[in-house]
């Protein structure tokens, strides 16, 4: 990690003060060809797979297990949601829908920092900002889509935007600063 601190790297317009200037960015994500999955297995069940995460650990069998896929642009996901994760009948909970872009959007960075040093497996990645916008009531019942891509790239934190759909509408985007730890954090060896 950088000799700056989280706090400092994130400035108030939302964007990485140490990466390049992000704040006028289109939250919605094109879904072109970038759609395409580069890789059979979650990256979750790749590189993590004793993870207790509660949105994406594929050991936490009361979690959401949240499966994303490495594509040309960034992760892709698909996620059902079931009853109990209802805010009300036939809305799902803005809590669930956190849960689903935090841990996309920490996936997606945690990809991009071993890409760009040329790792074998990524280190593991915490949140250090983010927030969610939610545009309207995300439906019980539909298979939800996440896409998510990078803005801005350092050797040890990456800034994400995450698209989240339903029946392809726009129901919440997020926007993040995850950052990769090192021997000594509390998560260092979460992953593995």
């Amino acid at each position: 990690m950088s000799d700056n601190s989280v706090e400092d790297s994130f400035s108030s317009d939302h964007s990485c003060s140490n990466c390049s200037p992000s704040d006028k960015v289109d939250i919605q994500i094109k879904t072109d060809n970038k759609n395409l999955v580069l890789s059979g297995l979650p990256v979750q069940d790749e590189f993590a797979p004793n993870s207790i995460c509660f949105g994406c650990g594929p050991s936490n069998k009361d979690g959401l297990q949240l499966k994303s896929y490495r594509s040309n642009g960034g992760l892709i996901a698909e996620f059902k949601c079931e009853e109990k994760h209802q805010a009300f009948p036939g809305v799902i909970n803005g809590g669930i829908i956190g849960s689903l872009i935090d841990c996309h959007g920490n996936w997606t960075a945690a990809m991009a920092i071993m890409d760009k040093n040329d790792w074998e497996k990524p280190q593991c990645t915490v949140t250090a900002q983010y927030e969610i916008k939610l545009k309207r009531p995300t439906p019980l019942g539909i298979k939800l889509k996440l896409n998510s891509r990078v803005l801005a790239l350092q050797e040890d934190r990456a800034e994400v935007i995450i698209e989240l759909k339903a029946d392809g509408k726009t129901c919440a985007t997020g926007r993040g600063l995850f950052v990769a730890v090192k021997e000594g954090h509390p998560a260092y060896h979460r992953w593995h």
